[in-house]
């Protein structure tokens, strides 16, 4: 006979459709979206998304919160997993059962935590190309992956790859990699995404671990600088070009200030690449070598 919580657990598994089953698996790999982001990128209107979000929080596979804000009144809900969430996920992939305490743990790493804005960011530039999917059939965001798949030693290594690949502490730390198709092509790509905090040195030595990660690999995926505004894009471009214009990495860079005022979106005509002529390339414009299946999936650990 099931237990009372393999029967919760069955339930919920038997409310849930594919579309939601997306969104947890992307809570669970990335913490946290917000109410726009959810919505843009996985339902046909504003007004539907929440009603799903809040039929889904009253199921009790999510929760929310809303911050405050430093100047006064409060941010938009974010949402988590709730603890049946990830059992559900976790269920799902195989993966080891989590504690009871699993999601509060979470929520309160998640809360407290300084990057909090950054990881926002990240998460709301994959899910732009999400909503992109939901637009345009031929479309699909095949892979997204977060910052934490790269944190370990063994990260880039593939079958028969060199075993130095493993070894190698100054491999590049991508704040995500995802693999976006359009039209039939398919580009894999990793994102450094930048919110101006940092010098434009600081960005550009990133730069050093992919040209390290090209000189033991035969395959080159596009490393893609999303930043706050064109004027810091220029300037990035001119630093990089008096430092070397002939990195072994593809290079490509995007504004956001140019995305949102030409209301565009990062799979389409938005991305300068470093040494090249002419106009902006579209994602899957974006020149790359080897195949976007070659990284294995990271398995969630759960502490």
């Amino acid at each position: 006979m099931a237990s009372r919580d393999d029967a919760r657990l069955l339930r919920a598994q038997a409310s849930l459709t594919n579309r939601d089953l997306r969104l947890l698996e992307w809570l669970y790999d990335h913490g946290l979206l917000t109410t726009d982001q959810i919505t843009i990128a996985l339902f046909p209107s504003h007004d539907f998304g929440q009603r799903r979000l809040l039929r889904l929080t009253r199921l009790s596979v999510l929760t929310r919160f809303r911050p405050q804000r430093p100047t006064g009144g409060t941010f938009p809900y974010h949402y988590v997993l709730d603890q049946l969430g990830i059992e559900v996920v976790a269920a799902q992939r195989g993966d080891p059962l989590p504690r009871r305490s699993e999601a509060r743990r979470q929520l309160h790493r998640l809360t407290s935590r300084a990057r909090l804005p950054h990881l926002l960011g990240v998460n709301g530039f994959f899910t732009a190309l999400a909503a992109y999917e939901r637009q345009h059939p031929g479309a699909s965001l095949d892979r997204w992956w977060p910052e934490s798949a790269f944190q370990n030693r063994g990260a880039y290594s593939v079958a028969n790859a060199d075993v130095r690949v493993m070894l190698e502490s100054r491999l590049p730390r991508p704040d995500g990699h995802g693999v976006f198709t359009d039209a039939g092509v398919s580009v894999p790509f990793f994102l450094e995404y930048d919110r101006g905090g940092e010098s434009l040195t600081v960005l550009a030595e990133k730069i050093a671990g992919y040209e390290i990660l090209a000189g033991y690999v035969r395959w080159r995926w596009p490393v893609l600088f999303w930043l706050p505004t064109a004027r810091r894009e220029m300037n990035l471009h001119n630093l990089l070009t008096s430092i070397d214009s002939r990195f072994k990495a593809v290079i490509a860079t995007a504004a956001a200030d140019f995305v949102t005022a030409r209301a565009l979106n990062p799979a389409e005509a938005v991305w300068w690449q470093l040494g090249r002529p002419g106009g902006r390339l579209r994602l899957t414009e974006l020149p790359y070598e080897g195949d976007a299946d070659l990284l294995d999936r990271p398995r969630k650990e759960l502490r």
